[in-house]
């Protein structure tokens, strides 16, 4: 009673493809998939700029070295 077998995922899938139609949820699909792609982007562009943000190098040159 707990669980639900393939067949009641089967009916529901069935009468969610009746209500909305194929290319409806085609649509939503590649909406969904776009957005989590941005997402995605968003965070590695963040990652970077942090990145940058916290490793900032320091050139310079040796010019007197003495021993201790």
């Amino acid at each position: 009673m707990g669980s639900f077998s393939i067949w009641h995922w089967l009916i529901v899938l069935l009468i969610v493809v009746l209500v909305f139609g194929t290319k409806k949820l085609k649509n939503i699909g590649g909406d969904v998939g776009g957005a989590v792609n941005e997402f995605k982007k968003a965070m590695r562009d963040d990652k970077l700029e942090d990145n940058k943000a916290t490793s900032n190098t320091i050139e310079g040159e040796v010019t007197n070295k003495t021993k201790q």
